[in-house]
């Protein structure tokens, strides 16, 4: 379970194991430099999520489980051992906060975002081990930028 707060901050809760006085694994990171609207899943991989800022920028992340999915107390209750979160890639779309984005159900790495500026985007993830990201106006202008080895086409 993922959610997402005003605060940039990606809150992910693994629901395998309840503890009585801990609740569920659980843990928080800092997403985007501004408000986060909204996360998906990518319905293929659900290790797999974009997360939608508020300063316009789609962030890409993987959930890394754990080794051992619970450990015991010392009590003799099973305790959730939450994994990791991984930041993969970051792209900036435009200066609007993205306010909606979908994964096509079928097409892996195909999804379509909207922004509070008007525009409607289609952007494409390829090799999503490497995090591709291409957008449909970018494709168009064949600009590229290389972060980090991950080749990037975007909007100007």
């Amino acid at each position: 379970l993922v959610a997402t707060t005003l605060e940039s901050r990606v809150h992910v809760f693994d629901l395998r194991t309840f503890h009585p006085e801990h609740g569920y694994a659980s843990l928080v990171e800092t997403g985007q430099k501004s408000t986060i609207w909204g996360v998906r899943h990518l319905p293929q991989n659900r290790d797999l999520m974009a997360t939608l800022g508020g300063n316009g920028a789609v962030n890409l992340y993987k959930y890394n489980y754990p080794p051992q999915r619970s450990i015991d107390d010392g009590n003799g209750k099973a305790k959730g051992v939450a994994g990791t979160l991984e930041l993969l890639n970051s792209v900036e779309l435009g200066q609007q906060p993205i306010s909606s984005f979908d994964w096509h159900a079928d097409k892996i790495g195909l999804s379509v975002l909207s922004a509070l500026d008007q525009t409607c985007k289609v952007m494409i993830v390829t090799k999503l081990n490497l995090c591709l990201l291409y957008t449909s106006d970018a494709a168009d202008d064949l600009l590229c930028v290389d972060l980090g080895g991950r080749r990037i086409i975007k909007k100007k």
